[in-house]
């Protein structure tokens, strides 16, 4: 895996250079809430999946069906997009500690 990149090496006007690119850069970084999932409760609908705009919700699919959600925190960006569409609150956002 390559080293991803701080969100400080973004090239001006966020240009992108390459297709994925984006993938390389860690724009987690200038978050101050993030997403938790409690796993108890969670029914892994999936609906954080669909509504991340940063693409940060991971499933883990077997046989069709979700067996596990989970986050990429080097893409998220706090937004709480996720905890809000959560039809059970098995997402709280929690101060991120650096």
């Amino acid at each position: 895996m390559s080293k991803l990149l701080g969100w400080r090496k973004i090239p001006i006007g966020t240009i992108i250079l390459e297709a994925g690119s984006t993938f390389e850069v860690r724009t987690g970084d200038w978050r101050t809430f993030k997403p938790v999932i409690d796993h108890n409760k969670c029914t892994r609908c999936g609906l954080c999946y669909y509504y991340c705009p940063d693409g940060s919700i991971t499933l883990e699919v077997k046989d069709g069906k979700i067996v596990k959600v989970d986050i990429d925190y080097y893409h998220c960006k706090g937004c709480a997009i996720c905890e809000g569409i959560c039809p059970v609150k098995a997402i709280t956002m929690v101060e991120e500690v650096k």
